[in-house]
């Protein structure tokens, strides 16, 4: 059942940064790829009956973290306060940006909007990545499972101990946000069309060159920092097939996007979410929350609930995966196909 919880919860992260992601690129290219009032208009209708859906995962991820895993629940929202309190004003600064900025006719208002929702899109990007960075570098856990860290202290390859941010946290965070930046472009790709759709296709192809340096950076960098890693690629070979999907994900964007087939891209950089995210999983199990001290890891087993908690869990869990999965088939049926600006709405 512990593994149950593990594979659920790394599901519901997945489909959190696949479905929210491209949000997240789409607010980040959002000031590149419009250039005039009716295209800005069209990217935020591309997203606008997705946007808060897509974070239900994220919500449900964490629902799932307290009951099933409440120690590493405790530990890891205690230790990471201060940039989880981050996290969620720029989670509330982006929706307001995208809800608020048609409700004023004037040029200012819109321009301070959009503003807000670049900001608010990139540094979340950046500092989801720099979470991921922090449990693959591990984090100064105590026997009594709580830790501090300051947000940063300096930036030195070589210096103990580290902050939330530091040189390889920070590298993660740019690889996600480049990661995001191609996913993003690519939707508002197949989304859109005419001068928009191009600019949004070429956005993809230049970041795609910086994605696939700090792809071959963030991996070079990881088992460095991590060695340990490694063990769980020989103790279970047919891992191996998940860095492939990346690598396969990775090359496909490119392909397609040369192609102009968007859907396709659109798909590959998907793929490259999901290996490079799988991969990671893959190699932190059975941890949860690694500690610079591998004695005071937590893990599966001794961050996990009861076995009466974890089967009630189970049953609610799943009718309200359910409910989800129906509401996003849906939804994203409703909403296919290109945008149409219309006189109403975003």
């Amino acid at each position: 059942m512990d593994t149950f919880w593990f594979i659920a919860v790394a599901l519901m992260i997945t489909l959190y940064v696949l479905l929210d992601g491209f949000d997240l690129g789409a607010g980040t290219i959002h000031l590149f790829a419009a250039k005039n009032e009716q295209e800005r208009r069209t990217i935020l209708r591309a997203i606008g009956p997705v946007w808060d859906g897509n974070e239900v995962w994220l919500i449900a991820g964490g629902g799932t973290l307290f009951f099933a895993f409440p120690i590493l629940y405790a530990s890891s929202f205690s230790g990471f306060y201060l940039p989880l309190i981050i996290v969620l004003w720029l989670l509330i600064i982006r929706g307001l940006s995208i809800e608020l900025r048609g409700h004023i006719n004037d040029p200012l208002w819109a321009s301070f909007w959009d503003g807000m929702f670049f900001i608010g899109s990139t540094l979340l990007a950046i500092f989801f990545g720099a979470a991921l960075g922090n449990v693959v570098r591990g984090v100064p856990l105590d026997e009594d499972g709580y830790f501090f860290q300051p947000l940063w202290t300096d930036f030195s390859p070589f210096s103990e101990p580290s902050g939330i941010l530091d040189w390889y946290t920070v590298l993660m965070g740019l690889l996600a946000l480049t990661t995001l930046v191609v996913h993003g472009a690519n939707y508002i790709a197949v989304k859109t069309e005419n001068r928009l759709n191009a600019r949004s296709r070429r956005i993809s192809r230049f970041a795609w060159v910086a994605l696939v340096v700090l792809t071959v950076l963030g991996t070079i960098a990881t088992f460095w920092v991590s060695p340990w890693m490694l063990e769980s690629f020989g103790a279970r070979p047919y891992g191996y097939v998940l860095p492939l999907v990346a690598v396969a994900g990775l090359i496909g964007m490119i392909v397609f996007n040369v192609r102009e087939r968007d859907r396709e891209a659109f798909l590959a950089s998907s793929a490259y979410i999901v290996g490079m995210l799988t991969s990671t999983v893959f190699a932190v199990y059975p941890r949860v929350l690694p500690a610079v001290n591998p004695e005071n890891s937590l893990t599966i087993t001794n961050a996990a609930a009861s076995d009466y908690g974890q089967a009630v869990g189970l049953i609610w869990w799943s009718i309200g995966m359910v409910l989800a999965v129906v509401y996003f088939v849906v939804i994203y049926r409703l909403f296919r196909g290109k945008v149409r600006l219309e006189d109403e709405g975003y």
